[in-house]
């Protein structure tokens, strides 16, 4: 029996061009926000732009606009009057704007004081769901709805369900869970129902509880039961994170999509997820660095960054993130072939600035070499002095980078001499494998190791070849 695939939904963008914004910049937002949608799975068949001095109001464009993306969706165009934002009775919904946001001119009528729901959309459409690169108010979603006979996503909306399918690990899945009811909490009313009473009636008590309200109450309690899970997961992720804290770390840090991932898999040979999607990776993977070092470098994997990416959405991956906080450095990933890596360049520093990351040593590297024209490498060899330009896919940047690492990594600790006495021997072991041993002489009292390590790891040795050791406590000298 044949298998018949589930028809692609068709989407459509609408972009506002707000003023101050360059026609490159507004481009390359809607650029950003089809590959938002294609990672969704929509196929994207058309643009609606509009120059306007902000979106404010109960609509996001003009007339004209307005009727020229309903011809695309099948919709009328208009709002219905009577009935817009209101329950039965007249009553105004909770949260709705003034009825005077509205820009009535395109407002038609309706004879229907009930709650109204968008009409049939016509068989011809071109697109069944309208795609808005701005974070819309519940109210312009539904009046928009209305008035394109299509569903409606802002970009908050798509971010948010991309992470919600591609999240994996039980943590990421609540924390994404955690955002999508922040943002969908407080839209419930644009969903064109659920006014309805609950319990009231004949032998009921009371005027009842809307299921508006009861939705949002049960929400409540699900973001309350979800804060729990995650107390208890942030405890055992921090037990893992005290038996890594001698360890050196790098983080691979970035905007989304620019290869962190296939980096990742590069330096420690681990079969992470590499996807030509954004926000393929939601879960954070930590591996040593091959071939191994001694002490170990661990390296972790980051969620990526996009510009306006939601506050709920950045405050639920704080653990995720704290990964880029903890690192002795920080690796940053640049799609040097992107001609908006500066915009990208930027956001990342402003959100690693956002988490207090901005003064952790930086690695800079400028990935996909082999797809940058020479247009895009005059600019990039200005920066030369802060970052590489190199693929992940070459064996000789490979090791370019790891060579870097290790560098940055190992040469920045300090250079100490242990000298071991046969009789302790059994600290060689411990010595080999959480320093890098820089030379080996072997005396007539014992052996003498030249290492680096962290200043701590090397005060720990010591005491373990002489228990009676002590570290020097500089108040002494002023005794």
């Amino acid at each position: 029996m044949e298998q018949t695939s589930k028809p692609v939904a068709r989407a459509v963008l609408v972009g506002v061009q707000l003023h101050g914004v360059t026609d490159d910049t507004h481009h390359r937002d809607l650029d950003e926000l089809e590959r938002l949608v294609t990672t969704l799975g929509y196929k994207v068949v058309g643009r609606i732009a509009q120059k306007k001095r902000s979106i404010d109001g109960g609509l996001v464009l003009g007339e004209g606009r307005l009727m020229e993306l309903a011809a695309l969706t099948g919709g009328t165009g208009k709002v219905p009057k009577k009935g817009r934002g209101r329950r039965r009775g007249g009553a105004e919904d909770e949260g709705d704007e003034p009825e005077d946001d509205v820009d009535l001119s395109v407002v038609g009528e309706d004879d229907d004081d009930e709650w109204w729901l968008p009409p049939p959309a016509r068989a011809d459409r071109e697109a069944e769901v309208v795609v808005v690169n701005h974070e819309l108010t519940p109210m312009q979603m539904r009046n928009l709805a209305a008035a394109t006979s299509a569903e409606v996503l802002d970009r908050t909306g798509v971010i948010v369900e991309i992470f919600h399918r591609h999240a994996s690990s039980p943590e990421a899945k609540l924390q994404v869970e955690l955002a999508r009811l922040k943002y969908v909490s407080p839209r419930f009313a644009a969903s064109g129902g659920g006014f309805d009473r609950a319990g009231a009636g004949i032998g009921a008590k009371g005027s009842g509880e809307s299921k508006i309200e009861l939705d949002r109450r049960r929400v409540r309690d699900r973001v309350a039961e979800i804060n729990r899970q995650l107390h208890e997961l942030e405890a055992k992720v921090s037990v893992r994170r005290k038996r890594r804290q001698d360890a050196l770390r790098c983080a691979l840090v970035g905007y989304t999509n620019a290869g962190k991932s296939s980096w990742m898999r590069a330096l420690t040979g681990s079969g992470v997820l590499v996807e030509d999607k954004l926000f393929a990776t939601l879960d954070t993977t930590v591996r040593a660095l091959v071939p191994e070092t001694r002490p170990r470098i661990l390296v972790s994997d980051t969620v990526g960054f996009i510009q306006r990416l939601p506050h709920d959405l950045v405050a639920s991956f704080r653990s995720t993130l704290d990964e880029a906080l903890e690192a002795s450095l920080l690796v940053h990933v640049v799609d040097g072939s992107d001609p908006a890596w500066p915009d990208q360049e930027r956001v990342t520093r402003t959100v690693l600035d956002e988490i207090g990351a901005q003064d952790i040593p930086t690695l800079m590297l400028f990935n996909k070499a082999d797809k940058i024209d020479a247009e895009a490498r005059v600019i990039i060899d200005r920066f030369r002095h802060v970052g590489m330009v190199v693929s992940a896919h070459d064996p000789a940047d490979v090791q370019r980078v790891r060579a870097a690492i290790v560098d940055r990594l190992l040469g920045a600790m300090p250079e100490a001499t242990l000298v071991v006495p046969y009789d302790r021997q059994h600290v060689i072991g411990a010595i080999r494998e959480e320093t890098n041993v820089l030379d080996e002489v072997f005396g007539d009292e014992g052996v003498s190791y030249r290492v680096r390590a962290a200043a701590h790891v090397i005060d720990r040795l010591r005491a373990r070849i002489d228990p009676t050791w002590r570290p020097h406590d500089p108040d002494d000298d002023d005794a």
